[in-house]
């Protein structure tokens, strides 16, 4: 196989070795390892771990006796179910390949599992730490358990047996409503699919259209630990921790074990037993219900009796009839009263005898106050009676001045001529004006006296401009 690798040998040198360039002989390794190796699975330990800028990752797989160069290219290694982590013994398949560029033959990886059920544990011990280092799991995050749910959330596979378990349960119990998000369990997308769940719920608007649950349930059944992997992604456990509603983590048996566990607010051993933990048993709610109106019944009659036992004591000393405790009262009462009237009239008596005595005092009194009113008064009512004598003197100058515009001697002054008869009427129209009239003319500066003749004015005939002997127009 080597041989058909090499590219055709050049002229033989001395001793018939051939000789190759580095780049013919990179190659031809190249060629010899990939087609002897086209597809591996390699186990090893992760070492020396690297992401540059560039997204691609880096690594060596190395056991006790060598090691060997792993490259994972960006776009393979965002599709990992298992991402490599140093110290993690891992599980890689790909293709050899060779980088001439440092004389050296690696792994291309295609595709991360953990070596073994050991590998997934260290994995889960190291994640674990992370988590709780960023206080995930602190107990003072967990929200108590509301006691009676209008609405549970179900997250789960809405085709196994842990929904109709979760079901079953709480119809024996108390029905409530119900929502499931269907989710896929199990497999690489399982993860997101149930973070997604969770924090959609959590997304939903108090009285929208889909009612926001009071309470969530993540449920699965049991398996084994790399079927119950997903609930131990970051994804899955950051949303349970970053839940508003408060969280049942019902995932697996009692004896398994998973991350969101940690993060949820409450843990249950099974599906089945979440369901118990979400709402209470209606039969004993009812019964402790009616227990408790028992004693409130049987109380409230031992009080009653208790009472009725101190009345009739207090009873005992009183008289035959409590009325003639009244009687004195009443008439005390009835004395102070008259008392009380007769000493008003008596004041009233002497007041009204005082106040001849009183008057002269409150008279002169009276007078004083009113002559510092006065005198407060007298500069202010100065002053306003000045200011509306300035504005009634302001409002007269403004109306002659109009009434001086408007007047006929204005229209005179333009030229105008005011004509009268002999008993001073204003003649307005020449109908008016008949022939042998007398008639007042008023100009502006005096008056004329005239007489109408009725002769009609004769226009003055204009002077041509070529003088007597030129031609005329034929508009003359």
């Amino acid at each position: 196989m080597p041989n058909r690798a090499m590219p055709d040998a050049p002229t033989a040198t001395a001793g018939n070795i051939p000789e190759y360039t580095v780049s013919e002989l990179s190659a031809a390794v190249k060629r010899s390892i990939e087609g002897g190796f086209e597809r591996v699975r390699v186990r090893g330990e992760v070492s020396g771990l690297r992401r540059p800028q560039s997204g691609h990752v880096y690594f060596t797989l190395k056991d006790e006796n060598a090691v060997l160069a792993a490259v994972c290219w960006r776009g393979v290694f965002a599709g990992l179910r298992f991402a490599p982590e140093d110290g993690l013994e891992v599980v890689c398949s790909g293709r050899l390949t060779t980088y001439a560029g440092r004389s050296q033959y690696q792994i291309v990886v295609e595709s991360v599992e953990p070596a073994g059920e050991g590998a997934l544990l260290k994995l889960l011990e190291e994640r674990k730490k992370k988590l709780a280092a960023e206080g995930l799991f602190d107990e003072a995050r967990k929200q108590p358990l509301p006691y009676l749910p209008e609405v549970i959330g179900v997250v789960t596979s809405p085709t196994g047996a842990v929904i109709r378990d979760i079901l079953h349960r709480l119809a024996d119990r108390f029905p409530r409503r119900v929502l499931l998000w269907p989710v896929r369990v199990q497999g690489d997308a399982a993860a997101g699919e149930v973070a997604a769940a969770i924090t959609g719920f959590n997304a939903l608007a108090p009285g929208g259209p889909a009612p926001r649950p009071d309470v969530l349930i993540v449920a699965r059944g049991g398996g084994s630990l790399e079927d119950l992997w997903p609930f131990n992604e970051e994804v899955v456990v950051r949303a349970a921790a970053a839940s508003a509603i408060p969280l049942i983590s019902a995932v697996g048996h009692e004896t398994d074990v998973t991350l969101i566990d940690f993060a949820a607010d409450v843990r249950a051993p099974t599906p089945t037993a979440a369901a118990e933990m979400a709402v209470p048993v209606r039969a004993d709610l009812v019964a402790r219900v009616l227990d408790l109106e028992g004693r409130l019944v049987a109380g409230m009659a031992r009080r009653m009796e208790s009472w009725r036992g101190e009345i009739k004591g207090l009873a005992r000393g009183l008289p035959a009839d409590p009325r003639r405790l009244l009687e004195t009262a009443v008439q005390r009462l009835d004395a102070a009263a008259e008392r009380l009237m007769s000493a008003l009239r008596l004041l009233v008596e002497r007041q009204r005898a005082r106040l001849p005595e009183l008057r002269p005092g409150l008279l002169a009194a009276e007078t004083g106050r009113l002559r510092e009113a006065l005198a407060g008064l007298g500069p202010r009512l100065a002053q306003a009676l000045g200011r509306a004598f300035d504005d009634a003197r302001r409002r007269f100058e403004a109306q002659a001045r109009l009434l001086e515009s408007y007047g006929h001697e204005q229209v005179l002054r333009r030229g105008f001529v005011l004509v009268r008869d002999d008993a001073g009427h204003a003649i307005a129209s020449a109908t008016e004006a008949k022939p042998g009239i007398g008639v007042a003319l008023t100009f502006h500066d005096g008056e004329r006296h005239a007489t109408v003749d009725g002769r009609p004015k004769r226009r003055q005939a204009k002077a041509r401009p070529g003088g007597a002997h030129s031609q005329g127009t034929l508009f003359e």
